[in-house]
């Protein structure tokens, strides 16, 4: 694995300070942004501490997620209210349609441009920079193709991964950050496999909340709770595992 727990960092824990962005107040709503870090709010900690997620970054960045719907739309949400651009790569776009709703309409009352869902096959993104941040979302199965790799700062690539796939650990193993669900035993095992994670991290794996989740990086094993807003479950239903 090639990250690092800096891409995990609890509210004011660090001294770097993200770019600002122009938001809608109706998006800003939605979420539960960080008050002094410019990264997401992915949740809480044991002691209910915010943690944030710096998935949108000077450096090319891929995330990979292991589990349902639920969670890659509240990243994919979170990403659009600080000002990021996201492409959405998806074999079920009808799934994806609530990001371009909540996104809304532009001033020609066509859908707003900051939302883009498109077909799995290689296709010209937008060119990330720091006021503009690209989130790309690979929605291709468990075993996901390279179509978008990150090449450039400010491009994040998250491969939504169903369930864990004996070939998907070339893709696990490249991620600096992967956020899993609760895993079946089995799953839980080959996770156990790729990752080299003891006996003990396989046990929590296997018996994490629909509300919980665990960060995985170098150095990083952070169980936590998902934070949801009464707005996001407006766009995305409860809080959820699976699709």
């Amino acid at each position: 694995m090639s990250g690092s727990s800096r891409l995990l960092d609890t509210q004011g824990s660090a001294a770097s300070i993200a770019p600002e962005f122009l938001v809608s107040p109706d998006m800003l709503d939605a979420v539960s942004p960080s008050g002094d870090r410019g990264g997401m709010v992915l949740g809480s900690g044991l002691q209910g501490e915010p943690l944030t997620i710096s998935a949108l970054r000077p450096a090319p960045t891929r995330i990979v997620l292991v589990g349902g719907l639920y969670l890659a739309r509240q990243v994919a949400l979170r990403a659009m209210a600080v000002g990021a651009w996201v492409v959405v790569a998806t074999g079920r776009p009808a799934a994806w349609q609530v990001l371009q709703k909540a996104a809304g309409e532009g001033p020609n009352g066509q859908p707003a441009p900051l939302v883009q869902i498109r077909r799995l096959s290689p296709v010209e993104l937008p060119r990330p920079s720091e006021d503009g941040p690209l989130l790309v979302v690979h929605d291709g199965g468990p075993t996901p193709q390279e179509l978008f790799p990150p090449r450039t700062p400010w491009q994040t690539t998250v491969y939504v991964l169903p369930y864990m796939h004996p070939q998907a650990g070339a893709t696990a193993n490249a991620a600096d950050l992967v956020l899993l669900q609760r895993l079946p035993v089995g799953q839980a095992q080959l996770a156990a496999r790729i990752w080299h994670l003891p006996p003990r991290m396989v046990q929590e794996l296997t018996s994490l909340a629909d509300d919980q989740i665990v960060a995985l990086g170098r150095n990083l094993w952070k169980p936590l709770r998902l934070v949801t807003t009464p707005k996001e479950q407006q766009i995305l239903g409860p809080v959820r595992r699976g699709d």
